[in-house]
């Protein structure tokens, strides 16, 4: 399983995924789940995956094909004019794969699952926030609800809706998803370290605020504790029920 978040604030992106693909007592992988394709002054784009690892690293490769092999006149991700074509794009990279995987996967009754979070920004629009399904189709992030989340997010959901805001700073905002991955990884094992996160400032045009959270980070466990400690203290300090 996976967890992965993306926020569309004012003043840009943030980013985070896990990294953990099989949980067992003795069978634990990871893989880089955050994808990023930059063109300094130009365009970021960021690609979040979830479902069947073998399903989403074909979708990725297709894509990095795209760009090396390309003619002159085929869109890849490093010439759409738009984060829209740019999820079309990756919509089509999906039903590809699934044109050429999908009757052996269903043979072996398995399910041909993947999403995506794809955000990012090109010059000449503003950033954007989409999730693109297994059938290659997708959504836009709206103003009601700035987020989105793919894999095991039911855990991290409640966080998210109680304090998400879109004036947030990009740095109070990685706070936000640092404790919406605490609050999965108390509750599911197949959620794990180290986290992948990106921070992007609007108009910006690069990805150099990106970096990985290991278990033993200091200022994660710190933050770890003290919403442990919060959450006590507040809980303590509420008025019981009379019966």
């Amino acid at each position: 399983m996976t967890y992965c978040v993306g926020l569309k604030l004012d003043r840009g992106l943030v980013f985070a995924s896990d990294t953990r693909t099989n949980a067992g007592l003795d069978n634990i992988s990871t893989f880089k789940k955050l994808q990023v394709w930059e063109a300094p002054g130009d365009r970021v784009i960021t690609l979040l995956s979830s479902g069947n690892l073998a399903i989403t690293q074909a979708v990725i490769s297709l894509l990095n094909e795209q760009i090396r092999s390309s003619a002159d006149t085929s869109r890849t991700l490093m010439t759409v004019e738009t984060m829209f074509q740019a999820a079309r794009l990756i919509g089509s990279a999906v039903r590809e794969v699934r044109k050429i995987d999908g009757e052996a996967l269903e043979a072996n009754a398995d399910n041909f699952s993947v999403t995506f979070i794809l955000g990012g920004q090109i010059k000449g629009e503003e950033p954007r926030l989409f999730q693109v399904y297994s059938a290659g189709n997708f959504i836009e992030v709206g103003e009601d609800t700035p987020y989105l989340q793919i894999g095991e997010h039911k855990y991290g959901k409640p966080i998210l809706d109680r304090v998400t805001r879109t004036d947030m700073r990009l740095g109070e905002a990685a706070k936000l998803v640092l404790l919406s991955f605490d609050s999965t990884l108390r509750s599911n094992l197949s959620v794990g370290m180290p986290m992948d996160l990106l921070l992007y400032n609007a108009d910006s045009f690069t990805a150099d605020r990106q970096l990985r959270i290991e278990k033993d980070d200091p200022y994660f466990q710190k933050l770890s504790q003290d919403w442990s400690d919060a959450l006590r203290d507040s809980f303590a300090s509420m008025d019981e029920l009379e019966v």
